[in-house]
């Protein structure tokens, strides 16, 4: 008599592979493999089924220190790759992990068409601010005045900010993460996967040695609770170590202020409510820049029809009006041109 069993629950380790993990001592991206595994667990979806795709870069090495199935793709084409897996196997649960360099710069364009399509996958972007892999160059992330082997005297470039451009590409997922905010990664990464269609999540990710403490002013632990704002669907946006703090649209003008509670009259009433539904207040909140707090969290999230399930349906429909085909007749038919001589 065969009795069925219930899958043993995998945990955080069943994930890790046999492979050396070999990034720089301290560098963010041991973090995010750390948050990535756990996720992984909760989320219990078979090894089998599950597909890491990277381009070129230190995050590139992801695939081979996960004990899943894994594709190490060419600079900037990891979202092609992707896209074609996808299609080809619906079924699969699909990661895609990215440099800001590998993502924003030769793989600009094919991230472009990923997000537009919205092909039912998450996408990592690890952005550090630096090209790591090739020794510390300007990346189009990195800020004006970035010193590096290819900017010596400060870069003049305004940079691109990753989720302001997943949003202009018609992304219908957008958050961020922290690399050493542990707490809040998996709970995000959760809610990415459960999204159906293209989850962008920007996760800020320290390089140790070539651009150390690039985002300190915000991700300090002395300055986390001041420096930045959770932003959680429903539910104002306050934030601060005494909780405080919010925000509001400045009276008058098309953009946010900061605001304390209790000055000038102002309450928690006069704040704004986060509505993850909202493009145009995601469009507000990515481009916050300190002296304004940096939001974390699902900023956006308005699901769509995918790309893969688009065109199942448009398959489905062709097939249903066209009659069966029997593969041994076609191939037996005789020939099915003519070559007439004039």
């Amino acid at each position: 008599m065969n009795i069925a069993t219930a899958p043993e629950k995998l945990t955080a380790k069943d994930f890790a592979s046999d492979q050396e993990v070999r990034w720089c001592p301290g560098c963010g991206d041991y973090a995010i493999l750390k948050g990535v595994t756990k996720t992984l667990a909760d989320i219990g979806t078979p090894r089998h089924k599950t597909v890491f795709v990277s381009g070129i870069g230190c995050a590139a090495r992801f695939p081979y220190y996960v004990s899943t199935y894994g594709f190490h793709t060419i600079h900037g084409r990891a979202p092609a790759v992707a896209t074609g897996i996808k299609l080809a196997n619906p079924e699969l649960d699909i990661w895609v992990v990215s440099g800001d360099g590998d993502a924003m710069s030769i793989g600009g364009n094919h991230l472009l068409h990923l997000l537009r399509r919205n092909v039912d996958l998450q996408f990592l972007l690890f952005n550090n601010e630096i090209y790591g892999l090739t020794k510390g160059q300007y990346s189009p992330t990195s800020r004006v005045g970035t010193r590096s082997p290819s900017t010596p005297m400060g870069s003049v470039e305004q940079p691109v900010s990753a989720c302001r451009f997943a949003l202009g590409a018609g992304a219908r997922f957008v958050a961020r993460a922290v690399d050493t905010q542990q707490k809040q990664m998996p709970g995000i990464l959760m809610r990415a996967h459960a999204h159906k269609g293209t989850s962008f999540v920007e996760i800020f990710q320290n390089c140790i040695v070539y651009n150390d403490g690039a985002f300190d002013k915000f991700t300090d632990r002395s300055v986390t609770e001041d420096a930045q704002i959770e932003v959680r669907h429903g539910e104002p946006l306050v934030f601060g170590k005494e909780r405080d703090k919010g925000l509001r649209v400045k009276p008058g003008a098309l953009h946010l202020e900061m605001v304390k509670l209790g000055e000038n009259g102002v309450t928690e009433d006069d704040l704004l409510v986060h509505d993850e539904t909202n493009r145009i207040l995601a469009e507000m909140l990515v481009g916050m820049e300190p002296p304004m707090p940096v939001a974390v969290g699902v900023i956006y999230c308005n699901p769509g029809p995918t790309y893969e399930g688009k065109m199942a349906d448009q398959t489905a429909a062709i097939r249903s009006k066209s009659p069966a085909a029997d593969l041994t007749e076609v191939m037996h038919r005789g020939d099915v041109w003519t070559v007439e001589k004039h």
